[in-house]
């Protein structure tokens, strides 16, 4: 298996969702079956598409296009090949879409690190610099949580999602895990990543005292390195780690 066998070549969102999902279980942030991501279709602004479940399921780290599949994004998912079912959460996906209409890519799943971090009263603050200017980005900004620890089954309960997530590329959900946005799946993989390496980092320097904030004086002076770097060029690596562990598409 070779990197170009393993990054997308096209905009085929089956693909980019297999391959994202197979980074984020490869990363540790989607243990077995549990986790998901959609896509806005380019085409039908009415219309997604997500990673589904069928009767040969194998988990997030062997998703295979024939996975996903284009669903309407007001409406339950009907129409799917037989066998083949939508996320129980497919209204995470449908109501962070209606409500954000920057967003084109959603990522849902539950790395272990932030869920830690979240109940113990850690909150993922801006502590590191340009170990992660991503994540340092993100954290200065803030990170919203859902404060209920429920599948989001229904609409409703997609909207307070939603709402607490707001204007922000991430939120996490206490109990459960985070959302994670995107103009691409490119983008909302390694935003997912990103705050999964954050809340590492808060865990590990929590077990020595209470880290502070990076200072004012070291923000100004990091750079937004722009999407090319921040996301092209870390998807990409991730693909080729796949790809060495001959789990490439």
């Amino acid at each position: 298996m070779t990197l170009r066998d393993t990054v997308p070549a096209s905009d085929d969102p089956a693909e980019l969702i297999a391959v994202g999902c197979r980074i984020l279980a490869f990363q540790g942030l989607a243990e077995d079956i549990l986790g998901h991501i959609s896509l806005r279709d380019a085409d039908a602004p009415d219309a997604l598409h997500v990673r589904c479940r069928g009767p040969r399921e194998r988990g997030l780290l062997f998703t295979e296009r024939a996975d996903v599949h284009r669903v309407a994004l007001r409406e339950p998912a009907s129409g799917l090949p037989d066998g083949l079912k939508a996320p129980n959460e497919l209204p995470i996906h449908q109501e962070v879409l209606k409500a954000r209409p920057d967003v084109r890519a959603v990522v849902h799943v539950h790395p272990p690190s932030v869920v830690a971090a979240d109940l113990g009263g850690l909150a993922l603050r801006p502590i590191v610099g340009a170990y992660n200017i991503p994540a340092m980005r993100m954290a200065l900004g803030g990170i919203p949580v859902y404060p209920r620890g429920v599948l989001v089954t229904r609409p409703e309960l997609g909207k307070e999602v939603a709402d607490v997530l707001g204007d922000r590329p991430a939120c996490v959900l206490r109990g459960h895990g985070i959302v994670a946005t995107g103009k691409t799946v490119q983008q909302a993989v390694v935003r997912a990543l990103n705050l999964d390496a954050l809340a590492k980092i808060t865990l590990a320097a929590h077990a020595h005292g209470t880290p502070p904030v990076l200072p004012d004086e070291d923000v100004a002076e990091l750079p937004d390195l722009g999407d090319g770097f921040n996301d092209e060029m870390v998807w990409r690596a991730n693909a080729a780690k796949l790809a060495h562990a001959g789990l490439g598409l």
